[in-house]
């Protein structure tokens, strides 16, 4: 069985580089995003990233803060055995204040590209808090800068409309501030852990892989 990852905005598959993936799976396939073409809907994206999904075999999808979003919507084009999602949210209603309140205001919607670029990132208040300022190693992760990207899939966070699937399986931090705990109820909770939990506790998450996905 192989299993499909999606990292988090504008990171790659280094975020899960100190993770050990459960040696039930044959192979572990990273889901690279994709620059957005013009005016590109979400679900056109959504059909692009899940291009790589081979359904000819069984398989497990897992996506990491802006990548659990999108292997939710991958698992209904293409359902999986089961999907795990860290640092990431089930519905738009475990959406923080800061979330709605920039979705309320469209602010981002009316930014130019210019305002997305790493400069701008680095200083803007709202992209420190998406960021974690309290780990700079997220940086080091954060691979994908081009504005077109960012601005288009930011926006696309906070437009997102979900209902839960009961049968995802969620892991979250007490910490995070990206995705507070208290406004979900995750399947695991990583004691002391932030948004960069897949790095700074990667013993704890891949012992709670091995249990997820042994059964």
């Amino acid at each position: 069985m192989k299993l499909y990852v999606i990292s988090g905005l504008g990171a790659d598959g280094s975020i899960f580089e100190y993770i050990q993936f459960p040696k039930k799976f044959t192979e572990i396939i990273y889901i690279d995003w994709l620059i957005p073409n013009y005016n590109e809907s979400f679900e056109n994206y959504v059909n692009r990233m899940a291009e790589k999904v081979d359904v000819r075999e069984k398989f497990c999808l897992l996506g990491y803060s802006f990548g659990g979003i999108m292997v939710q919507e991958i698992h209904k084009l293409k359902p999986a055995e089961k999907v795990v999602i860290l640092g990431s949210i089930k519905s738009d209603k475990e959406m923080s204040i800061t979330f709605h309140l920039a979705k309320s205001s469209r602010i981002f919607a009316k930014l130019p590209e210019s305002y997305f670029s790493e400069k701008t990132i680095k200083s803007y208040a709202f992209f420190r808090k998406l960021f974690d300022p309290n780990n700079p190693k997220l940086w080091q992760y954060f691979k994908v800068q081009n504005p077109t990207y960012l601005k288009w899939s930011i926006n696309k966070i906070l437009e997102w409309k979900h209902e839960e699937d009961q049968n995802i399986i969620q892991i979250l931090a007490d910490k995070d501030i990206v995705f507070p705990v208290k406004n979900s109820k995750p399947n695991y909770v990583i004691k002391g852990g932030t948004h960069l939990f897949p790095v700074t506790k990667a013993k704890e998450v891949s012992k709670i892989l091995e249990e997820v996905f042994s059964e």
